[in-house]
């Protein structure tokens, strides 16, 4: 049963990953869009944490994690988001619906292997400038973002140490569309910039686990990111363009294409955390990330008010299970999930860091009779500021995701 949902759900999600648009936030503009999490809804309830070596879960940010599954597991999720943008004087409101990641598990002895597709960043924008008399007004628009095609193998050592590593094909495609205009004038210039991206990257990991008294032990990941190039091949169009007051276009005068390439720098990034608890009972944990300042800016997003820093983020997060065995009690067998994290984006605009901030809760809801289960999250946040002439963004985003497990691979005790 569950290899059919594997074949669907992969026919799905790499339809709708080029398809969808996965953000509304106007920093999409920048660098290669705003990136998205890198993980299961399970993680992501927890702030981030995932520390522990899961048996019958996929850890995405660790590929070390692999080796501790158990059963062949299958993770696919999703997310609706609705935001608020305001500005000093204005506001608006925006909601997308998205596929956040579609993912196999296979358990190999003391190896594991994962594999599967993750849309890394997205842009999704539009913003009208408006002004008075004979300047120009503004119109733009932006689609698309990265997605990450990934292999990684996991090796068991010992009991408590695991080592991995995988490589991700990146891949995407963004489109953006300016146009400019002159008030009660039915005229305007529109240029459109399409950006091919491409590019191979490379993680290593590890996880390692001990008791440190009775039932409780100590968890420890880290991974590290080596650094990488995305090739970047843009075309730029610019046109003589009608328009309606729905500001549809008509292009009637188009100049001939220009095209050229270039090399985009991903930093190297590293991320360690720690937590202690008490397997299948509760956990709590804390964790770190760091990437240096990378070169993304292409050549139609470069602006002299935009600089990037270095990238930061803090989570902390656990699970507590009232009673993993309670078979009279459902409400019992539920994991109940919390976390916090606080980023620092490393994009800085007008001399202003943008920053963001989360407050995650979920539910993991078993399905009775089977190790597969239900994971429900809740995400309240906030993104940017007012400040500086720019947006500040506060979302809640509601997620729902699937992990499923089914043994493969049993040797025939009768022929």
């Amino acid at each position: 049963m569950i290899k059919k949902i594997i074949v669907s759900a992969c026919l799905l999600l790499s339809l709708v990953t080029f398809a969808q648009e996965g953000t509304a936030s106007p920093y999409s503009f920048y660098g290669i869009g705003d990136v998205r999490f890198k993980g299961t809804h399970e993680t992501r309830a927890m702030g981030g944490i995932a520390v522990e070596q899961d048996s019958i879960h996929m850890n995405l940010q660790n590929p070390a994690s692999f080796a501790s599954l158990k059963l062949t597991t299958f993770s696919l999720g999703g997310t609706n988001s609705s935001t608020n943008l305001k500005t000093e004087t204005k506001s608006a409101k925006a909601s997308r619906t998205t596929l956040d990641y579609l993912a196999v598990g296979l358990p190999l002895g003391k190896f594991g292997v994962g594999f599967g597709l993750i849309p890394y960043s997205s842009v999704g924008y539009k913003i009208r400038s408006l002004s008075t008399g004979t300047e120009n007004n503004q119109s733009f628009n932006g689609t698309g973002g990265l997605n990450k095609a990934f292999l990684g193998v996991g090796y068991k050592i010992t009991s408590d140490l695991s080592l991995g590593a995988d490589v991700n094909y990146n891949f995407g495609k963004i489109e953006t569309n300016n146009f400019e205009y002159i008030t009660d004038i039915a005229i305007g210039t529109r240029e459109l910039n399409e950006v091919d991206l491409s590019g191979v990257n490379f993680n290593i990991g590890m996880m390692y686990q001990t008791k440190i008294y009775k039932k409780v032990s100590l968890f420890s990941s880290l991974n590290y990111s080596l650094e990488s190039t995305l090739k970047s091949k843009n075309t730029r169009n610019i046109a003589t363009a009608l328009y309606n007051s729905n500001f549809d276009l008509a292009i009637v005068d188009i100049l001939e294409d220009i095209k050229t390439e270039e090399n985009l720098k991903v930093p190297s990034k590293y991320a360690i955390s720690a937590g202690i608890g008490e397997a299948k009972k509760w956990l709590v944990g804390i964790g770190y990330t760091f990437q240096g300042a990378g070169s993304l800016s292409n050549s139609y997003n470069a602006l002299d008010n935009v600089s990037y820093e270095k990238h930061q983020k803090y989570n902390i997060g656990g699970y507590y299970i009232p009673n993993y065995n309670a078979f009279s009690s459902y409400a019992k067998r539920v994991t109940y999930r919390g976390g916090f994290r606080y980023e620092k984006t490393g994009l800085i605009i007008n001399s202003e860091p943008i920053k963001d901030m989360a407050v995650s809760l979920g539910f993991g809801l078993p399905l009775t009779g089977t190790f597969s289960n239900v994971n429900i999250g809740l995400e309240f946040g906030k993104k940017g500021t007012t400040s500086a002439g720019l947006v500040e963004e506060n979302y809640a985003n509601v997620s729902i995701g699937f992990s499923l497990n089914e043994q493969w691979f049993v040797k025939r005790k009768f022929n």
